[in-house]
């Protein structure tokens, strides 16, 4: 039950500092995914194809009504008197009906658009501006003496009925019902004439309308499918806006208890270390037998015991408060100028004797004079001792640890501590890099340590602004390098010139 309720705590997860935000995505990821559960016809796509249409119908409101009054002007040209002119108002007034209806649609919330009713009125509009095409497919001219005028009546038609496909494919039926009424008029105005180009223009217009509504009727499937990917796309973004949502507020409560962890333990230095300073002291004082010596060895061994105890505990204790005061950005570094040959063979002296146990030889392979670096001493013996014990921790007996202190390409400097131990799978450096990580094989082949060694070397290092490498082959051994940066090198100042050079220098002025 408590992993359920973990589980359905991490999935409840919002950002409580943007909660409009949280109810918006919420909002776009419910509607999103009830766009996407339905099919061509259900009225979510229904509405947006009819604002498509509206839009469509609004942004051609100029081209038809063009189109009239060019051919109405034209046909006042050639002689055909008032009735182009009727034709004309006739079918602007039709295509204005239209134009309206679309403005109504388009201003309308999608909402509270009612599929039906709307498509509805846009097919009774389309009818209705057909019949304006109907009134000049039944014009004649007998007067105006054009030659094939039926032929002319026929294109424009054809002009027609190509920019309607176009501009009403988001309607199903538009065209038809447009330019149904128109064709048959024609055809029944074309059957009294018996030239075989009249003929061939009314199958071509059959031809032509049946060709265009095809065409509409790909471009509506087209116009669905753009919807559908809009949909998909709006809800991975809000999908991700969600997980962006849940993964901030996850990382801010994981830094929020990680500081408040590392806070706690770097305050606790004082607590911890004064009774273990009691335990030591008195453990030790039992254990020589100071006071007097003690009736029974076992309690001697006994008070041994728990002094060698309490003091792995005490280091212990120490390494974690170190890491914790790093990962807090409460440790106080002591920067001054030190030299990092002394510090380093100090060091190595200093764990001659543990590796001398184990048969090891330390090999030291430095540059022959360094300038001096501006940090923290303390933190550099640290870092130094700590890559030492690893290296003779895991080196096994009669084997070789090769210490090279020495320039970068860039210009700082380095310290490098190579074994060759049983070395560290590539898949498990970021392991032994993490606090209280250690790898496999080390496990086995050595004796086990708290995995606080190369953290503390880690953040040291990242206190200094250098960076750390640790590079290593199974049964070859491994590599650790502390770089300290170019601006960590402090320059050598010239000589302060002496009394003879100054007088000397005054002279030949």
């Amino acid at each position: 039950m408590s992993l359920q309720r973990a589980i359905l705590a991490d999935k409840n997860i919002v950002d409580r500092r943007k909660r409009h935000r949280n109810s918006d995505v919420a909002k776009a990821v419910q509607k999103t995914r009830e766009r996407l559960s339905q099919q061509s016809g259900n009225p979510e796509f229904d509405r947006e194809l009819l604002k498509l249409h509206a839009r469509a119908m609004i942004g051609g409101a100029t081209a038809i009504p063009l189109l009239v009054v060019t051919i109405s002007a034209a046909g006042m040209l050639v002689g055909m008197g008032g009735e182009v002119v009727i034709w004309a108002v006739m079918a602007v007034a039709c295509y204005s009906l239209l134009a309206l209806i679309a403005r109504r649609v388009d201003r309308a919330p999608v909402a509270d658009i009612k599929p039906a009713a709307v498509r509805r009125e846009f097919l009774a509009a389309h009818c209705v501006s057909g019949l304006g095409w109907a009134y000049f497919a039944w014009l004649g001219c007998g007067s105006c003496g054009v030659d094939q005028f039926q032929v002319i009546k026929a294109v424009i038609l054809l002009l027609a009925m190509a920019a309607t496909a176009i501009m009403a494919s988001s309607l199903r039926g538009a065209l038809l019902s447009t330019f149904a009424v128109p064709v048959g008029v024609y055809a029944f105005a074309g059957a009294r004439m018996s030239a075989p180009v009249e003929a061939m223009m009314l199958g071509l217009l059959v031809v032509a309308l049946l060709f265009f509504s095809y065409v509409a009727g790909h471009l509506n499937r087209s116009s669905l499918m753009l919807l559908s990917f809009r949909s998909e796309k709006d809800a991975l973004i809000a999908e991700l806006e969600t997980a962006k949502a849940m993964s901030d507020e996850a990382r801010r409560h994981a830094e929020d208890a990680n500081l408040a962890k590392s806070r706690f333990l770097a305050s606790m230095s004082h607590e911890l270390r004064t009774p273990l300073n009691a335990i030591l002291g008195f453990s030790e004082v039992m254990a020589k037998e100071v006071l007097g010596p003690m009736g029974n060895a076992n309690y001697r061994n006994y008070a041994s015991d728990i002094h060698e105890s309490g003091q792995h505990l005490l280091n212990l204790i120490n390494e974690i408060l170190d890491l914790s005061r790093i990962e807090a950005g409460r440790y106080q570094p002591h920067e001054e100028p030190v030299s990092l040959l002394t510090i380093v063979e100090d060091c190595c002296h200093m764990m001659e004797l543990k590796a001398r146990n184990k048969d090891i030889r330390i090999v030291q392979d430095f540059e022959p004079s360094l300038p001096r670096l501006f940090a923290d001493e303390r933190a550099v013996r640290q870092i130094t001792l700590n890559l030492l014990s690893n290296a003779i921790k895991f080196t096994p007996t009669g084997g070789e640890v090769r210490v090279r202190v020495g320039w970068t390409a860039g210009g700082g400097q380095y310290i490098s501590v190579k074994d060759n131990g049983p070395g560290i799978p590539a898949d498990e450096i970021p392991v032994v890099l993490s606090a209280f990580g250690q790898g496999a094989i080390a496990i086995k082949s050595a004796e086990q340590g708290t995995g606080l060694g190369l953290p503390i070397v880690q953040g040291l290092v990242a206190m200094h602004g250098g960076d750390f490498e640790l590079n290593s082959k199974l049964r070859e051994g491994t590599e650790a390098i502390a770089i300290f940066p170019p601006t960590r090198v402090m320059e050598a100042l010239p000589a302060w010139p002496t009394r003879a050079v100054a007088g000397a220098r005054l002279k030949s002025a």
